[in-house]
């Protein structure tokens, strides 16, 4: 019986015991104590706005770096040397740098690129000029958080294209099709399912990147913390609460991605 018990404790991850205790202390407290109450009403309405920008930019960024990562592997020079280019240049800067970039150049850069295509209509009066204004700034913090980890999910993709075996190439060619089909038929369902891990923990890390949302303005749970905090000066209750929410999430999904590479190592040694 004993032994049954030390081996039951043994498979438990005891870090997650910790948060899990950890959250039950916070809840605890927060029930407890009406500032806690007050401070997670005002937090979690921002809730929504963080999971919005995190779902979008990790979409559009799934669907680019798709995109790159196709063109990081493709046979064709132009389009590899492109695609390193901009890969290599993205991962080089940090995120908070394209943020601020893309917010205050690339969003008027937009605008005036847009007028500029737009003019026969704006001076017939038909449409209004384009401004920097015209762009909010969740919209320009999704472009940001898009462009920048699309350079790290076409990196996954390139390596799952090329952990597939040449073989299979090779025989798809032999069978008569074409490249694209070889690539579309037989690699990229391969790929994909090699890096589905790899592509769940890019989207824990966008979740802990929006944060960085809060320096335009944008109202998600860092910014709305961050204005409660100075306005009732209660920093410490508030970024207990705010961490409480990341850590609910991040902590959440890593346990899915752990529990998908368990099913993907079994089904692969099946």
């Amino acid at each position: 019986m004993k032994n049954k018990v030390a081996a039951a404790l043994g498979g438990v991850p005891w870090w997650l015991v910790l948060l899990i205790g950890l959250g039950v202390i916070s809840v605890g407290t927060a029930l407890a104590d009406a500032s806690y109450r007050v401070i997670f009403g005002a937090v979690a309405k921002g809730f929504g706005v963080t999971m919005t920008v995190a779902v979008v930019s990790y979409a559009a960024s799934l669907f680019l770096g798709l995109a790159l990562g196709l063109a990081r592997a493709s046979r064709l020079r132009p389009l590899r040397e492109a695609s390193t280019f901009y890969i290599e240049l993205v991962r080089g800067l940090p995120m908070l740098v394209i943020l601020y970039y893309i917010a205050f150049v690339g969003a008027p850069a937009l605008a005036g690129a847009l007028n500029a295509l737009m003019s026969p209509l704006i001076r017939l009066g038909a449409m209004e000029p384009f401004q920097s204004r015209s762009f909010s700034f969740a919209t320009r913090a999704v472009l940001a958080l898009t462009l920048g980890y699309a350079a790290f999910i076409a990196e996954i993709f390139r390596a799952g294209i090329e952990s597939v075996d040449r073989g299979q190439v090779e025989a798809a060619y032999a069978l008569g099709m074409s490249h694209s089909q070889a690539t579309f038929r037989i690699v990229l369902p391969q790929a994909v399912r090699n890096v589905l891990p790899a592509l769940a923990n890019e989207f824990v890390a966008i979740i802990k990147d929006s944060a960085l949302v809060s320096v335009l303005g944008v109202q998600d749970i860092t910014q709305i913390g961050k204005v409660y905090a100075a306005s009732t000066f209660k920093f410490f209750e508030t970024y207990n609460v705010v961490a409480f929410f990341y850590l609910c999430l991040t902590v959440s999904l890593s346990m899915l991605v752990r529990a998908l590479e368990r099913r993907l190592g079994r089904e692969a040694r099946r």
